[in-house]
């Protein structure tokens, strides 16, 4: 019986914030989420909301770099499972803010592991396709050497090690450009720009894949719900460089505005970037039945959800 279901008969606990379970009879899987007013966050949380009981825990809630903090917050209130969205995120300021990095996405998942694993509990957590070096020709496997070239992905690594020597029952998911409403992002850069200038120059020699944060949030539920512990890869199928995408997303948003291809050595920043990103889907649609969709799909679904809301 997967493990979802074997905990669905565990005791019933109260919330300090007003949350409630039956005292009797079967009750609804306790999910804490942590970092959910993030872009992800906010949609793991609205996703993981239609089959269980979720606790959202944002930043201001819980800094999981402070090891008081997660102990005080998940021991006084025990989940069934912790998914941990929270993350250090600015890719170029982590090349200064190098100890900020380490403390949120290294240290932070040091703290969460240790406490779920006090707990006896799961730990999703999400990771980068930046751990890789990004000089192979194909995708990348899930067990592929890791040898980040930045900062920030040295700072993600040291979380996937923590948590796969610490946590004897987590989900690491590494995914790749994500975008998605309530927050920065590739695609409403581009619209932003795009608002603005009639000529856009924009990287064509790094190439990965591009994720909606929906899909990825649906994916995780899925994934999660098979009990099957371990290392997947979740994105939007295909890859596609930076330049290919801005021109579809200009394209669909039916835009007029011109799309010029730079290399990265024209378009300097202070983080090196891997130049393949694309990441092998093995074994997702093993486990889960099924892959996500094409990233062209999700850009679509994407710019439709911000037409509707008036933002396209």
């Amino acid at each position: 019986m997967a493990w979802l279901e074997i905990t669905r008969h565990l005791v019933h606990f109260v919330l300090s914030d007003g949350y409630d379970c039956e005292s009797e009879g079967e009750r609804n899987l306790f999910v804490a989420v942590t970092g959910s007013g993030g872009l992800l966050g906010r949609e793991v949380v609205r996703i993981f909301q239609k089959e269980y009981d979720v606790i959202e825990l944002p930043h201001n809630r819980l800094d999981i770099s402070d090891w008081g903090q997660v102990r005080e917050v998940l021991l006084n209130n025990p989940p069934d499972m912790v998914v941990n969205c929270a993350a250090y995120t600015a890719v170029d300021k982590a090349e200064e803010d190098i100890e900020k990095a380490n403390l949120t996405n290294g240290l932070g998942v040091r703290n969460l592991a240790l406490v779920c694993r006090e707990l006896g509990i799961p730990l999703v957590h999400i990771s980068t396709d930046y751990v890789f070096r990004g000089e192979k020709k194909k995708p990348w496997g899930i067990f592929d050497r890791r040898e980040p070239v930045n900062a920030y992905g040295y700072s993600k690594y040291l979380g996937e090690r923590y948590l796969e020597t610490i946590s004897p029952q987590y989900y690491l998911v590494r995914t790749s450009w994500l975008f998605g409403s309530g927050g920065p992002n590739f695609v409403a850069s581009i619209l932003n720009a795009a608002s603005k200038q009639p000529e856009l120059r924009v990287v064509n020699d790094q190439v990965g894949c591009p994720t909606y944060a929906v899909h990825l949030a649906e994916g995780i539920l899925e994934l999660v719900k098979t009990g099957a512990f371990g290392v997947y890869h979740i994105t939007n199928q295909g890859g596609v460089s930076w330049c290919e995408l801005a021109r579809f997303i200009i394209q669909e948003a039916g835009l007029d505005v011109a799309i010029v291809p730079v290399s990265s050595a024209e378009f300097p920043r202070p983080a090196r970037r891997p130049k393949n990103s694309i990441l092998d889907p093995f074994p997702l649609r093993e486990t889960i039945g099924r892959l996500l969709p094409p990233w062209q799909d999700a850009v679509s679904e994407y710019l439709q959800d911000l037409k509707s809301k008036g933002g396209c």
